[in-house]
């Protein structure tokens, strides 16, 4: 099975900046659509952005859209998300996930699309 593993979450200032990396093991990396998901307390989770296998095509949500960037490295097996000038509500458990079936950009914005995800990472944002 694939193993999806989170880092560089912690707590910033409203304004700052982090990049989240996720790093996968256990699968062939570069044939993978990836993702990155938040959920708050007492919210669903929520596609935050995605990435086709070749870094082509990528999707984010409306309420990040000019703030984050995803992006991946296929030779590291890794996928990014640099998040700057953060806010209070990006406050969430940022999980990454991929999707081994080479589903169309729409099919990625639902978590159902996804088969592995990764544990989480904290980002907290504080005013």
């Amino acid at each position: 099975q694939v193993q999806l593993v989170e880092s560089g979450g912690g707590l910033v200032q409203t304004g700052g900046s982090l990049r989240l990396s996720c790093a996968a093991s256990g699968g062939t990396f570069s044939n993978y659509a990836m993702g990155w998901f938040r959920q708050a307390p007492g919210k669903e989770r929520e596609v935050v952005a995605a990435i086709i296998w070749s870094g082509g095509s990528t999707y984010y949500a409306d309420s990040v859209k000019g703030r984050f960037t995803i992006s991946r490295d296929n030779a590291k097996n890794t996928v990014y998300l640099q998040m700057s000038d953060l806010k209070p509500e990006d406050t969430a458990v940022y999980y990454c996930a991929a999707d081994r079936g080479r589903s169309t950009t729409a099919q990625l914005l639902r978590t159902r699309t996804y088969d592995w995800w990764g544990q989480g990472t904290q980002v907290t944002v504080s005013s």
